[in-house]
């Protein structure tokens, strides 16, 4: 008989995840009643945010116990139904655990049926046409609210959320500045992704100096995926009447006990700023059609795509330190075998 391979959590984890804190298992494989259906998971979404479950603290998710499957966002098919509004063959995204097979109903988080589209692979819907494309056009559309002409700065320039964001500001006519790691994600998101600009906040000597010369007349929209010491120094960057969107804490999850203090929060009334924190499903309703305009600018070449894709169900833990590491650049995925 078949088993269901499932990826657990075998210790709370304080600090950097590795493979240790985590146990590959096998269980039967589940059976559905009435409403459900069966999904076989083919692509795993690696997101920074499964880091702030696995350490028993409450979120805007319960924590994930010991012992328990991981959760994430996945792509699968439907192998089996007893609901007749999903049949064998649909392809799914929603979030789902770290397994091969999950049991789904209707009541799912970030539940979608998909419709891929000739020539793009199907890996594409954990990513730019999942969870991290949606979230970038959500948050700089719902949120930061971007015109033409504006200007943008988004952290974590390289990964698969930031790029996005990049590339979208910049087909809506936007200047944009990305804060990336290292010299070679700097060269990435200005050669390939057509960013205006990189920083490296690894070797640039004063954050904020960096920015205002770029911009001297101060910052539009700042899409904060990192907080820490890059939200503290944008803080005195941006125009009256600018707006921060925080879409993620990165420099934090790993150290959730010893947080990064932020110290310039005057600005946000001295600059009369709108600082906003969003989370993707509460924008479920303005997916279908982000899915609609972001299909097209991948079809037409004008959003290009950088996967980090690791192969093997058990090789997910060691895949998932390396994002929270931040050795990964563009979309990290596992495609499960």
């Amino acid at each position: 008989m078949p088993v269901n391979r499932q990826i657990t959590l075998a210790s709370l984890i304080h600090g950097n995840p590795t493979p240790e804190h985590f146990k590959l298992v096998e269980s039967a494989m589940p059976s559905i009643e009435e409403g459900e259906f069966l999904v076989r998971n083919l692509y795993l979404s690696l997101e920074p945010a499964i880091r702030g479950w696995l350490e028993g603290k409450e979120s805007y998710f319960p924590p994930i116990p010991i012992d328990g499957v991981i959760k994430g966002p996945t792509v699968g098919r439907v192998v089996e139904s007893k609901n007749s509004q999903y049949q064998p063959g649909d392809i799914i995204f929603a979030l789902n655990r770290w397994e091969d097979y999950s049991v789904v109903d209707e009541s799912a988080i970030l539940l979608e049926k998909l419709s891929p589209k000739e020539g793009i692979p199907l890996s594409y819907y954990v990513g730019p046409l999942g969870g991290s494309g949606t979230t970038a056009y959500c948050g700089l559309h719902e949120v930061g609210q971007i015109q033409a002409g504006q200007t943008v700065v988004v952290s974590a320039a390289a990964g698969a959320t930031g790029s996005m964001v990049g590339q979208i500001a910049k087909q809506r006519g936007c200047r944009v500045i990305g804060f990336v790691g290292s010299d070679a994600k700097a060269k990435l998101i200005t050669e390939e992704f057509g960013f205006d600009a990189a920083i490296n906040y690894k070797t640039a000597p004063d954050l904020a100096a960096a920015v205002n010369e770029l911009v001297p007349d101060g910052v539009d929209v700042y899409y904060d995926n990192v907080g820490g010491a890059i939200l503290n120094a944008m803080l005195t960057t941006m125009k009256v009447y600018g707006r921060i969107v925080c879409c993620g804490m990165i420099a934090d999850y790993n150290q959730t006990d010893n947080r990064n203090p932020i110290t310039n929060l005057w600005e946000v009334v001295a600059r009369q700023l709108t600082m906003q924190g969003f989370l993707q499903f509460t924008y479920h309703d303005k997916v279908p059609a982000a899915l609609a305009e972001l299909e097209g600018w991948i079809k037409s070449d004008k959003i290009k795509v950088v996967e980090d894709i690791t192969e093997g169900l058990a090789n997910t833990p060691q895949a998932f330190g390396r994002l929270m590491s931040g050795a990964t650049t563009g979309k990290a995925l596992v495609k499960v075998d």
